[in-house]
């Protein structure tokens, strides 16, 4: 055992094979891997949002008149696996194409026979009133193919700056005025109708926008702070902690956001989930209560800022102490 863990869990008052368990726990968590297939029409934004997240240019952004990702790509961040689709939208052979391997993605389980892909984010252009081409794509290749498991599923409307035709934007705060969010909750409403009328599946969509930078000027993001903590609410919570080290910890990234929930709030409690479904396993799925849940609580707790930048720092520190 390292002098890290023997250091982390020395204050739990818990047996040697207690001990031994966790231990175990925490490497075998270490080694699991989190898959997330980012999907939709072409020019959505794809790229831009895993670009934004991740502060990687590992995403090649299209900028040219031709869709860029012909083929799912697979992008790896350690143990964090993204699948880009290939856009809809590029021809009736082309989407029947890009469907299958869609539907190949889906269906494809790992080595426990689990599903792969444990999310499932799709991306609507928020600058069009034209989401046929989305809506086939959730309704009949997605939402089939998802399996029990609905909850998989995340909807987010991009480039929300653009929903009015650039009108109603309001540039100086970097946030949409009253009536483009009015428009947007209408659009949001809207779409969660439309997927719910066609599937009786329920979703809960949001918009944002994943912001740019190019040679001539640069966009911040808006919402990227809830799109994050929504990605990381539908990840299996035991695999949510390995997201810490990922993302961005840039906080101007991240300070834009509505104000209907306290986002940094949000990530910080899926955080601490996780960290507890650790321990849980290791104690054989046992409820966490004042025990070792108290002790936890606090020395790790505490490790967690209330800033966004500052729970993704904090998250760093403590993968780095376990590891």
């Amino acid at each position: 055992m390292s002098d890290k863990i023997k250091n982390l869990i020395s204050d739990f008052d818990l047996s040697d094979e207690e001990q031994r368990s966790i231990v175990q726990r925490i490497y075998n968590l270490k080694e699991a891997t989190i898959n997330i297939l980012v999907t939709g029409a072409t020019g959505c934004g794809k790229s831009s949002t895993i670009n934004a997240i991740f502060q990687s240019s590992k995403a090649k952004v299209g900028i040219g008149v031709d869709p860029e990702t012909m083929n799912i790509q697979k992008y790896e961040f350690e143990n964090l696996i993204l699948w880009d689709s290939p856009g809809l939208g590029d021809g009736k052979e082309a989407d029947t194409r890009h469907a299958k391997n869609i539907i190949a993605k889906l269906t494809e389980v790992d080595d426990q026979g689990h599903a792969l892909v444990d999310v499932v984010l799709v991306i609507l252009d928020g600058s069009t009133r034209d989401l046929g081409t989305s809506y086939e794509l959730i309704n009949s290749v997605i939402i089939p193919n998802l399996g029990p498991d609905k909850s998989r599923l995340l909807v987010a409307i991009n480039q929300a700056d653009q929903a009015m035709k650039g009108k109603g934007w309001d540039e100086s705060n970097n946030c949409p005025t009253d009536r483009l969010e009015s428009f947007l909750k209408n659009k949001v409403d809207s779409t969660k109708r439309r997927i719910k009328e066609a599937t009786d599946v329920d979703v809960q969509p949001i918009y944002y926008c994943a912001g740019y930078s190019d040679e001539f000027e640069q966009a911040p993001p808006y919402n990227l702070g809830k799109l994050y903590s929504y990605i990381l609410a539908k990840t299996p919570v035991h695999k949510r902690i390995l997201f810490a080290d990922k993302v961005s910890d840039d906080p101007q990234l991240w300070k834009d956001n509505d104000d209907l929930k306290d986002y940094a709030k949000e990530i910080k409690k899926s955080y601490l989930e996780s960290i507890y479904a650790v321990f849980e396993g290791a104690k054989n799925g046992a409820v966490v209560g004042g025990g070792i849940g108290a002790k936890i609580a606090g020395p790790l707790g505490a490790k967690f800022g209330t800033a966004i930048g500052g729970v993704l720092g904090a998250g760093k520190a403590l993968l780095e102490e376990i590891f």
